[in-house]
């Protein structure tokens, strides 16, 4: 088959995909798995087409769906949630340990880019063992790790803690967006997409804010006591009400019970050998426009208006307005509240906007329709870095003044609705390699929030913090603004391509 044929076939089925309200081997279906999906679910416009299965994810009760989701949700919430959880106490880790307040930032640093690669292991091992044993594996391993960070004497002893606790939390922050697409039918992917990616997002802010109180009142190393203690109860939760999602049952019927494949099989139930591919896999998607275009983009936005906002709080805010542990946890309050707000935008109002799309053209539109809502937050992004650097070098010392934060949350509100647009549209334009795409833009994000912290301060000293409001503007237009237009514009045509490479027609 020729290029030109190929490009033609590549170009009807994503036509099909997107025109079609009801997929097409719906109809090829047998009279009592069409029977039973009308039962199951009151409509046969599914996509994707569920198996005659009630093990199947897809089949599941919402509340079902729902209480699963929120556990993988808060179990990523933790990857970045335990980084950020020593930030209010760097001072006294650095009195108490002998070491200097920059060193003790790599803390955080050092989880930050060991939560960016250590999903390149997980993701074939749950490939082969499913999500659930992975899960388990994780919480069981973070919580003796946490245990081993209160207890540590040294520097050296905590690092190392720290390091393993990021490598056994860090699998739901990458396979999220595999349980997702695995649950979820596509009209509502990203409302429920944003779900993961709010708690990724408050795990960052939310952290502080707490640990801001317990390093005032107590001691910092009952930070890791109640990182550990969680761990526990995620891990009594995670037994009972936190299923299997990867399915193994075929269409023609359930194999198995499905009690005892959700939630008592911990087999090997892909027994395709290990290759050491398998593990880079993931980054191969670097290849795809339409998965390189969006993490790239997602990740600069991140950076200033997430990382950048968290980790310069102290540094900028705590010596300025002469800020306590207490009052410095305060000041994530307008993280949390603009990620909380902007969800709505990126998430529920998302799918509302395609469905309206649709409606409106009697079929479904193209994903990069999903793109026009990501502008929104570029925009309010630029905007609230702007605010948050211009009025932090305004604002008079001693003086505690609310305009900087009030920045804070309007960064944290554009962030959020680029990192769910943005996330979805990834996800559903390689719905296949859901998993690798999760661990690909998880990689791209937590490698650059790891190198930012290294070269903001040289930026704030040889530009000025004002000043640097225009390099963090010029880097998001030029890394995340102007790269998703042309996403946009080309998506569809470089979708095309991508069918024909990896063998899809």
């Amino acid at each position: 088959m020729n290029a030109k044929v190929d490009d033609k076939m590549a170009q009807k089925v994503i036509d099909e995909e997107e025109s079609s309200p009801v997929p097409e081997n719906m109809t090829e279906l047998a009279p009592q798995h069409r029977e039973y999906l009308l039962q199951r679910h009151g409509t046969l416009e599914l996509d994707p087409v569920p198996a005659m299965d009630d093990a199947d994810p897809y089949n599941w009760a919402s509340w079902k769906k729902v209480i699963n989701l929120f556990l993988v949700a808060f179990h990523a919430m933790f990857g970045t949630f335990t980084a950020a959880a020593i930030i209010p106490a760097y001072l006294e880790i650095s009195l108490d340990l002998g070491i200097s307040i920059n060193t003790t930032s790599y803390l955080t640093s050092l989880q930050i880019a060991i939560l960016g690669g250590a999903p390149l292991f997980w993701k074939p091992l749950s490939n082969r063992f499913g999500r659930r044993p992975i899960f388990l594996v994780s919480l069981l391993g973070s919580l003796v790790c946490n245990i081993g960070c209160a207890k540590s004497p040294t520097y050296a002893s905590m690092a190392a803690c720290r390091a393993l606790v990021a490598f056994f939390i860090s699998p739901a922050g990458a396979l999220g967006s595999a349980v997702v697409m695995e649950c979820f039918f596509k009209r509502d992917r990203a409302r429920y997409m944003g779900v993961w990616t709010l708690l990724v997002t408050l795990g960052v802010p939310v952290s502080p804010f707490i640990f801001g109180f317990v390093a005032q009142r107590v001691s910092y190393r009952w930070i890791y006591w109640v990182l550990a203690i969680v761990n526990g109860v995620q891990f009594f939760l995670c037994v009972f009400f936190q299923p299997e999602t990867k399915y193994i049952g075929h269409r023609d019927g359930p194999v198995a019970s499905g009690f005892r494949q959700e939630y008592l099989s911990f087999r090997r139930i892909d027994p395709t050998p290990f290759n050491v591919y398998e593990f880079i896999k993931p980054l191969t998607m670097v290849t795809r426009p339409t998965v390189i275009i969006p993490a790239a983009a997602y990740a600069m936005v991140f950076l200033f208006a997430s990382v950048m906002c968290t980790v310069e709080i102290p540094q900028l805010l705590e010596l300025k307005f002469g800020l306590d542990a207490q009052s410095l946890g305060l000041q994530f309050l307008s993280l949390i509240i603009g990620s909380v707000l902007g969800e709505q935008l990126g998430g529920p109002l998302s799918d509302s906007w395609m469905r309206w799309k649709a409606r409106q053209n009697g079929q479904h539109p193209r994903a990069e329709h999903r793109l026009w809502l990501s502008y929104i937050g570029f925009l309010l992004a630029i905007a609230g870095v702007v605010v948050f650097l211009v009025q932090t070098q305004n604002s008079p010392a001693g003086h505690w003044n609310v305009t900087p934060v009030v920045g804070v949350a309007i960064a944290a509100f554009g962030n959020q609705v680029v990192t769910t647009v943005l996330i979805t549209y990834a996800v559903d334009t390689n719905h296949t390699e859901a998993a690798s795409v999760g661990v690909l833009i998880t990689f791209v994000r937590q490698i650059w929030g790891f190198i930012g912290p290294f070269w903001f301060p040289d930026m704030f000293a040889n530009v000025g913090v004002a000043n640097s409001a225009g390099v963090a503007a010029a880097l998001m237009v030029g890394a995340s603004l102007l790269p998703t237009m042309l996403l946009q514009w080309r998506g569809h045509t470089w979708r095309r391509t991508e069918k024909v490479v990896v063998g899809d027609v």
